[in-house]
């Protein structure tokens, strides 16, 4: 007779569009939960022509076709974290919105996918002021990077001393935790600058890696901090274990040869064994 099962994976939900060239989007977002020992599913908002060289298309999926994604994955499997990508359109963001609320789904983590490295825009101007007001405090942390928050303050970010204002500009857009990126920064060091309601403030520094293959660096920080959240750690620790293995993942990608243009990370560079955890934690 079969034993009953007492145990379950980390599960983790990337509601986001699908990139066919495999670096970013939908398809990072798998790698990542894979290669830090969760059980990935997702929701597809729209779907990419895209490669390395940039993007040549999007069609967007039907909002109902969405919702039925997102309600066949939480009603059946479960969820523990979920990551927000690429949301195009204010009918997308609402149905998301109501998935949130619906569902009462946890460790949301908001990564405001506007620019693709190709320098292509992946969401429609209008879309942006739905985006603050429906999902920023729905989110337990929001992650953009230097022209993603540029665009959401309203003016340029001119250096690592802009980092701290801009970061509480974006706290009172209604967000609960902002992690602000300086990727885009010049200079040999790249500093990210964690900010949560209650004041705390972290910044967090390393040293810049020379490589063309920085294509879904977004993504695949975000989804990593999504899939140590559905893991249990707090969200301080979350961003710095993702940042770790974002830095181990940009390192040993960074001598490949993938496409013409901005290839992708080396995901399963150091993959770990799916992790269990007991029925009872839900």
């Amino acid at each position: 007779m079969t034993q009953a099962p007492t145990q379950r994976y980390a599960r983790v939900l990337s509601i986001a569009g699908s990139d066919s060239g495999g670096g970013a989007g939908i398809q990072a977002d798998l790698k990542t939960f894979a290669a830090l020992g969760c059980y990935g599913m997702t929701a597809i908002t729209a779907l990419t022509a895209q490669n390395t060289v940039g993007v040549s298309g999007i069609h967007g999926v039907p909002p109902d076709f969405l919702k039925a994604q997102i309600q066949a994955v939480v009603e059946d499997i479960g969820v523990d974290a979920v990551k927000l990508g690429m949301l195009h359109a204010p009918e997308v963001v609402e149905v998301v919105a109501w998935a949130i609320d619906r569902y009462q789904l946890k460790n949301v983590v908001l990564d405001p996918v506007m620019i693709a490295t190709s320098g292509d825009r992946l969401i429609a101007a209008e879309t942006v002021q739905v985006l603050v007001r429906e999902l920023f405090p729905r989110a337990v942390v929001v992650t953009p990077n230097l022209d993603e928050a540029a665009s959401l303050v309203g003016h340029a970010i001119g250096g690592i001393d802009a980092l701290d204002g801009a970061a509480d500009e974006l706290l009172a857009l209604g967000a609960k935790a902002v992690l602000l990126k300086g990727g885009h920064l010049p200079g040999d060091e790249v500093v990210d600058v964690l900010l949560e309601r209650s004041g705390a403030r972290k910044r967090l520094a390393s040293q810049r890696i020379a490589s063309r293959n920085l294509h879904g660096t977004g993504c695949t920080l975000s989804s990593a901090i999504a899939a140590h959240l559905a893991l249990g750690l707090a969200l301080p620790e979350a961003v710095e274990r993702a940042r770790t293995y974002i830095l181990g993942a940009m390192r040993a990608g960074a001598d490949v040869l993938v496409g013409a243009g901005h290839g992708p990370l080396n995901h399963g560079f150091a993959p770990v064994p799916t992790h269990r955890v007991p029925l009872s934690a839900g």
